[in-house]
């Protein structure tokens, strides 16, 4: 982040007050927040971003079996979105035998 530090400070000190609106106890707490954060920071593939949550998660309190179990919630949610982004598949498969 040191390039927009460097080259647009203030769009970097309104994106680190935003995380600090976002990321403290309201609705959620600030923990669940983290655990949501690791779920997201997996589907985008954000290595650096899942390292950041994960770190913040157990610092909050959680713990490695919540943690394992966002990351399981992250791998169904993209298993399923494979499964169910297009129709397509039922074209693919219809039972129509002319398209074999």
């Amino acid at each position: 982040m040191q390039f927009l530090i460097d080259r647009l400070p203030d769009t970097a000190a309104s994106f680190v007050q935003m995380r600090g609106t976002i990321f403290k106890d309201g609705a959620l707490d600030a923990r669940t927040k983290e655990l949501i954060a690791v779920a997201a920071s997996v589907l985008l593939k954000c290595e650096r971003c899942t390292e950041i949550h994960s770190q913040r998660a157990m610092a909050g309190g959680a713990t490695k079996d919540e943690l394992a179990e966002a990351i399981a919630v992250a791998m169904f949610i993209s298993a399923g979105s494979t499964l169910h982004w297009t129709d397509i598949y039922n074209d693919i498969f219809a039972e129509d035998e002319s398209k074999e």
